[in-house]
């Protein structure tokens, strides 16, 4: 199985764009609010930091059989980035299996974003070879929950470093 390439995906109000370097010192003022790192750890990464980051994201995972696939959010209307959405697809007992993650610049949450961007994400992943879609989400994480809840995950009984593991099986 070769390894899967973000591609560019278009939703009502977003281009959800493949991550490239140059991305990088627009991104590092969109996630410079150290209240987004409260629940995932962490500080905001300088412009520095972040293009050595996603020199190392772009290049892909290591692994021939995981596929590490990044996206920056833009508002068309703003013409602007408002954050990111991920996956990492690996193999699993059971086919492809996509861990998913999203995060919203402080200034654009509250505005259906990341609902928006992570279901564009998941209906992308839908079409792909991949039998289902998780997220890790803290507890206390009500936003979280609520992006995850309407993208057709649901939490489950397990837990993966102090976060509850969320699920959506992909029917073909």
């Amino acid at each position: 199985m070769s390894k899967l390439a973000a591609q560019a995906i278009s939703t009502r109000r977003l281009d959800v764009l493949p991550l490239r370097v140059d991305y990088a010192e627009e991104m590092a003022a969109v996630l410079s609010d150290p209240a987004l790192y409260t629940f995932i750890g962490g500080t905001p990464d300088t412009p520095q930091a972040l293009h050595s980051r996603y020199q190392r994201l772009t290049a892909g995972s290591p692994d021939p059989a995981v596929s590490w696939l990044n996206w920056v959010i833009r508002l068309r209307d703003e013409s602007c980035l408002t954050g990111t959405v991920q996956a990492t697809v690996s193999p699993s007992g059971h086919g492809l299996i996509a861990e998913i993650a999203w995060v919203v610049g402080s200034p654009w949450q509250g505005r259906g974003i990341a609902t928006e961007a992570a279901r564009g994400l998941v209906d992308w992943l839908s079409r792909q070879p991949v039998h289902a879609v998780i997220a890790h989400i803290h507890p206390g994480h009500r936003a979280s929950a609520s992006v995850a809840t309407a993208t057709g995950l649901t939490p489950t009984t397990e837990w993966h470093e102090g976060e509850i593991r969320w699920h959506r099986s992909i029917r073909r």
